[in-house]
């Protein structure tokens, strides 16, 4: 039972609903939560943050602005953001908000920089009025405010709490992958029916992608192709078509909740939307709806902690991505050995797809991961399994998957500042 509670317990932390890119929106956060801490007109900003955040932040779009970056992020999180609503600290924003902050902006108010740190989740915000000095200080996990202080005033520090990863719960990523699933299914089915709110919320964004051209259109476009007859309306393509298309409408900056997974709405889309392609696609049973989707988050949360939240690698592809493939073989009553064979053709074949930020382009990397899901899941259910010693796989899941954390971690330690030089560079250009 404790065991059940735990896996319960960090659903509920991991699963949580964000309005926009959780990157430049736990920006926001750390901005509105320090501008509630003084009545006073702002004069200006200084914010840091990790070298990932920056990446992720720099091109994606914002809600309700038809803007992309940090800087605006950062501007709407002090004139109109809520730290009370977290991840969705931004959905009251309206246009006067956006034109203060624009105003904020031109009037050389905000300053970002990069902060010379090995966190992945990072950001330091200083709000400074003409009598008072704000800091708040969020770490390794996007909602997470760790250190507040006023006036060199000291209010919050939680710094230390958290340091050596005290936090996370080791014990549940230090287990077996098929004893977690096993343990899901002994849970029962009204301890995990909080998780269809997800479901239907990253739905309704999916189909409000196929409505009209947001992002690039991905999903339209696979959509319109299905209606053609040019594509087979089978569950690979609708599990590409939707997902692709709710990452559209995200990356674009639509005001639409998505239910996240492990810190990131991308990774909740693609957890959850293969198994909606699937349920659209197939009869199942609710109880077996809601834990496909608890062993999605869970493996998904169980290879980022390997990875880490954020990574030079895709988490969308080789950590969400093989989440929803182990529930698809599992909704379809694939057996222990097909569970593992799927974890192993999904790493073989998409480890190597690279994070290059947070953007529009996204919806075609979640497409890739949605099909890649799709074909791992029928490859293993017919026996097909790359063998161990095949490049990174190993002996079983969770050495391919201790593997890949290498890759990520040791491995592409560099590429992060590779990316985002390359990245700089052409935004200088443009």
């Amino acid at each position: 039972m404790e065991l059940q509670k735990l896996i319960i317990e960090t659903l509920k932390k991991e699963v949580v609903p964000a309005v926009g890119c959780t990157e430049p929106v736990a920006v926001a956060l750390a901005c509105a939560k320090a501008k509630e801490m003084t009545a006073e007109e702002i004069k200006e900003v200084h914010i840091l943050v990790s070298p990932n955040i920056y990446k992720n932040g720099l091109g994606v779009g914002i809600p309700n602005t038809n803007e992309v970056g940090l800087y605006i992020a950062a501007a709407l999180g002090v004139v109109g953001g809520k730290s009370e609503k977290k991840l969705e600290v931004l959905q009251d924003i309206t246009p006067i908000h956006v034109k203060k902050s624009k105003d904020l902006i031109a009037n050389k108010r905000i300053f970002i920089g990069i902060k010379d740190t090995k966190e992945k989740i990072y950001i330091e915000a200083l709000v400074k009025t003409n009598t008072d000095s704000i800091k708040v200080i969020i770490e390794r996990k996007h909602d997470r405010i760790v250190y507040i202080s006023k006036n060199e005033q000291i209010i919050l520090d939680e710094i230390k709490k958290y340091e050596n990863h005290k936090d996370e719960d080791i014990a549940l990523y230090d287990l077996k992958v098929l004893d977690l699933i096993e343990e899901i299914e002994k849970i029962p089915y009204e301890k995990l029916s909080f998780l269809l709110e997800g479901l239907y919320m990253n739905e309704k964004v999916a189909l409000e992608g196929l409505k009209k051209k947001v992002g690039m259109g991905v999903g339209m476009s696979l959509y319109e192709n299905i209606q053609k007859g040019i594509l087979s309306d089978d569950l690979m393509n609708q599990a590409m078509m939707l997902t692709a298309a709710a990452s559209d409408v995200r990356m674009s900056g639509e005001n639409m909740s998505v239910m996240s997974s492990n810190g990131s709405g991308n990774n909740g889309l693609t957890a959850i939307l293969p198994i909606v392609a699937y349920k659209n696609k197939f009869s199942v049973k609710e109880e077996d709806l809601v834990k496909a989707l608890a062993i999605s988050h869970i493996i998904n949360s169980y290879i980022k902690f390997y990875i880490g939240r954020l990574s030079a690698l895709c988490g969308c592809g080789v950590a969400a991505a093989t989440g929803a493939s182990v529930a698809i073989v599992w909704l379809m009553g694939g057996n222990k050995k097909q569970i593992d064979g799927t974890i192993q053709n999904m790493l073989g074949n998409i480890s190597g797809m690279i994070c290059d930020g947070a953007k529009v382009g996204c919806a075609l990397k979640l497409s890739t991961a949605a099909s890649t899901a799709i074909q791992s899941a029928l490859l293993a259910l017919n026996g097909h399994v790359i063998p161990n010693q095949n490049g990174i796989i190993g002996k079983s899941a969770e050495d391919t998957i201790k593997n890949l954390g290498k890759l990520s971690i040791e491995g592409m330690e560099n590429m992060d500042q590779v990316i985002l030089k390359v990245m700089k560079s052409m935004q200088c250009i443009a």
